[in-house]
């Protein structure tokens, strides 16, 4: 059998895709899990009848979801599901079968990535109770940039943090995946397995530099928190600033909550965690926190490429990355100094390759988390 499912779980959200051979027979997203769930089909030709979760959480989601998807596909034919999981650890760097010495080790990770660890988990462990005999397996956002230098992956700290797991991890792995996997048809192999830097935007940003289309530095370090500027994380910041509202009274439990749902975007404008809006919105606040998304990223993608000592190809993905026009616009005109020239038209219609033909490359590529989980599932279940 050669039919896999995959699920990949946000904070609120559950997106699937119903995969025959790597050919998608079905794909869509559980909107507003936790409060009225809600299906939307992206592809498949299908309705959403007869979707109801008895619950909003994300684990009857699931299950609710398997129940329609039923009445339309034999499910028996599933070889197994396979799950996003955003943190592998030191010990998991490629697509696992989960049992539950394994589940035991990634429930242990999730305070290391409080908005996805837990719902993906929760998922498994029910589907494990209520199908025990349909291989559950693991594809971890972690385990792309396993290929990083030991020197990128360590933080300045006492020795014995690293040697217990306090390390720069990464994260957008699947996505990176992808990207690295069709970079070669969009510009060239030759730039392709050249100097990379990958921009993947939407409400969680980061970004990866490739050699020979692996990771060679990621901007996200320890928790998905590090970095780039998001919707609604702060990204990198002083960890002095953490220590200065512990020290005026702000619990762990309350800090957390500001660093990873009331920063970035949503934070700078006090408007909205979606750059659409912002772009929409007349407000200064509004214009000063894309300003500042804008910035971060300049010094990101400055950062990576002194590392890899120059830049061949520079791509866009994610939410923000694939069709945000003005951020692509407004980032590349400030790159000029490297080489760069943007094809106005082309960035306007969100083409493939968006660059004026001279200096690095620049591609605009769309995820597909789900088709790389896909791939990585059958690879596990079957690994000729």
């Amino acid at each position: 059998m050669s039919r896999v499912l995959v699920l990949n779980a946000g904070s609120a959200t559950l997106k699937f895709g119903l995969y025959d051979e790597m050919e998608c027979r079905m794909r869509g997203v559980v909107e507003r899990i936790g409060e009225a769930p809600a299906l939307r089909l992206v592809s498949g030709g299908l309705d959403a009848e007869g979707f109801a979760p008895t619950e909003s959480g994300h684990a009857a989601v699931a299950e609710a979801l398997l129940d329609w998807l039923g009445t339309h596909f034999d499910l028996g034919q599933l070889a197994g599901v396979g799950h996003r999981v955003v943190h592998g650890g030191t010990r998991l760097a490629e697509p696992v079968r989960l049992d539950s010495d394994r589940l035991a080790y990634l429930e242990g990770l999730e305070p290391l990535a409080p908005l996805h660890q837990p719902q993906s988990l929760s998922i498994i462990r029910d589907l494990l109770s209520r199908h025990p005999t349909l291989p559950q397996v693991a594809c971890f956002d972690t385990a792309f940039h396993r290929t990083q230098p030991r020197v990128r992956q360590l933080f300045a700290l006492p020795r014995h943090l690293a040697d217990e797991g306090v390390l720069r991890y990464g994260f957008h792995g699947l996505s990176y995946a992808h990207v690295a996997r069709q970079l070669p048809a969009v510009v060239g192999e030759a730039a392709a397995r050249g100097r990379v830097v990958v921009a993947h935007l939407g409400q969680g940003c980061s970004l990866c530099a490739l050699e020979n289309g692996r990771s060679v530095a990621t901007s996200m370090g320890f928790t998905a928190l590090d970095g780039m500027m998001m919707g609604s994380r702060c990204g990198r910041l002083d960890p002095g600033v953490v220590l200065y509202l512990q020290q005026r009274g702000m619990s762990v439990a309350e800090v957390e909550r500001m660093l990873y749902h009331d920063s970035g975007l949503l934070g700078v404008s006090g408007i909205s965690a979606d750059m659409r809006d912002l772009l929409e919105s007349h407000s200064p606040h509004a214009e000063e926190a894309v300003a500042l998304f804008i910035d971060r990223l300049l010094g990101e993608i400055g950062a990576l490429v002194a590392l890899l000592g120059g830049l061949d190809a520079l791509v866009f993905t994610g939410g923000i990355g694939e069709h945000a026009a003005e951020i692509r616009g407004r980032t590349l005109h400030a790159m000029e100094w490297l080489g760069i020239r943007l094809d106005g038209p082309a960035n306007a219609r969100h083409a493939l390759r968006i660059d004026a033909g001279r200096g690095p490359a620049v591609a605009v590529i769309p995820t597909d988390e789900e088709g790389e989980m896909a791939r990585g599932t059958l690879a596990c279940l079957d690994p000729r």
